[in-house]
């Protein structure tokens, strides 16, 4: 009897540790639409892969050669507006390659950060993704960009763990040994920048397994 009533105790213990690991991750899934939000690289995707087709509640918000001052500025309209469970930031390089003009490092981490804290103060999960690797810019050669997109990434990723927000390493797996994009796997080498359907291929495992939902075959 004493056995039994043990038993008992043990697995209604167990279930409600269970209850509280499941309450406190996130359901990236659950209201249904996810915000990509981001630039060309964003943008293009939705011509590279089916991903968008086949989930249909996945919105692409890239608007190409955008910096993040530009995505903070349509931010209500892109994102809130739209009413989301998620949104996907993918941002900054085009701030290094200064399309808007010189800005710091620091500056455009604070425009992500702003955008997050948007999101979450709205209640829209966060998810922030490694800019891409990068070794040369086609229309501003004269800007060596590989050393500041591995600083942009950590400071974002150092963001990220203190505030316990999901961020996305693409980065890693797509750098190459001079901290480019690899060429030819992933981009073409008159690009440089923008993924190749074969790159968008490893953006989009790294992403789906983190949504833990369903991608082109």
């Amino acid at each position: 009897m004493h056995l039994i009533i043990r038993l008992r105790i043990i697995v209604l213990v167990h279930m409600f540790f269970i209850c509280i690991i499941c309450k406190g991750q996130q359901d990236y899934n659950k209201s249904g639409k996810i915000v990509f939000l981001g630039n060309s690289i964003t943008e293009f995707w939705s011509d590279s892969s089916d991903l968008f087709k086949i989930n249909e509640s996945f919105i692409n918000k890239g608007i190409s050669g955008h910096t993040t001052s530009q995505m903070l500025n349509r931010f209500e309209d892109d994102v809130i507006n739209q009413k989301p469970n998620t949104v996907i930031i993918l941002a900054g390089i085009n701030d290094i390659a200064q399309n808007t003009g010189p800005i710091s490092i620091q500056e455009i981490t604070n425009n992500i950060i702003k955008m997050s804290e948007l999101a979450i103060t709205n209640k829209i999960n966060v998810i922030i993704c490694s800019v891409l690797p990068a070794k040369k810019f086609m229309w501003n050669p004269a800007i060596k960009p590989r050393h500041k997109v591995i600083f942009l990434n950590s400071l974002l990723k150092k963001y990220c763990r203190k505030n316990k927000i999901s961020y996305l390493d693409y980065y890693s797996k797509m750098v190459d040994f001079e901290g480019g994009l690899q060429t030819p796997q992933y981009t073409s080498k008159y690009d440089l920048v923008h993924p190749n359907k074969n790159g968008y291929k490893v953006m989009e495992e790294i992403l789906l397994n983190k949504l833990n939902t369903k991608g082109p075959n």
